[in-house]
């Protein structure tokens, strides 16, 4: 029996002191995923503008542009204001980090030293969401295609219905080749189905917008297997 292997994703890691990223590399090293260092807050901003990365593990305490500063940062960029951010930081803290990190756009605050199985399971939750938002997006994307496709095969359809009056008594008399009306059939039924994949995935992710997009989707599968089914 086949396994599915989980995309692999990137995590991007961002501390000044070389020794904090190797202690990192090694408790993420079990999640076999792809790690970029960066070692400062102006490193890690060109990473986020040259890749994509599902969740960012930034020091707080970092010369020039703390991590304060650098989750502002990130946040204020339409291309990565969406990526979360897990702020780090040591165990002699001020009473506010908690506070200012939350209020920057932060998703979590982890205090060191770290839990591995804590901050590997913090860090899974947020890779599973990663490739969710991944597949919705790839989903939609298809949607799009197959809306497309069916409109056009809806207008390629209609141009073959009888008109009225004496073109209509002429078409009936001619009617379309049989082969092109098969071919139209068979592209529909393959939309069809399609369609109620996406439409079973899309159920199975559980969320309110995932559950609203599977609505519209069953509405175009009914219009799609009207189509098929044609005229009373």
């Amino acid at each position: 029996m086949s396994t599915h292997t989980p995309e692999k994703c990137s995590i991007l890691i961002v501390d000044d002191i070389e020794a904090n990223l190797v202690a990192l590399e090694a408790l993420l090293g079990p999640l076999h995923q792809e790690l970029v260092r960066a070692h400062s807050g102006e490193e890690a901003l060109k990473a986020m503008l040259r890749q994509e990365f599902a969740v960012v593990l930034l020091d707080v305490l970092m010369p020039g542009m703390d991590g304060f500063e650098t989750a502002a940062n990130i946040k204020r960029l339409d291309q990565t204001k969406d990526v979360p951010i897990i702020l780090l930081t040591g165990t002699e803290v001020e009473t506010d980090y908690a506070y200012r990190g939350y209020s920057v756009g932060a998703a979590d605050f982890l205090t060191k030293p770290f839990d591995p199985w804590l901050l590997r399971t913090k860090i899974c939750v947020f890779l599973d969401l990663f490739r969710k938002n991944r597949q919705l997006a790839a989903q939609a994307e298809q949607l799009r295609h197959l809306f497309a496709e069916a409109r056009t095969v809806t207008a390629l359809r209609g141009r073959t219905e009888p008109a009225e009056g004496t073109a209509a008594r002429r078409e009936q008399e001619e009617p379309s080749p049989p082969a092109a009306t098969a071919r139209t059939e068979e592209r529909l039924a393959d939309i069809g189905e399609q369609l109620t994949q996406i439409e079973l995935l899309l159920r199975e992710a559980g969320d309110v917008e995932a559950s609203t997009l599977a609505d519209r989707v069953a509405e175009l599968e009914r219009a799609v297997g009207g189509l098929r089914l044609g005229p009373e």
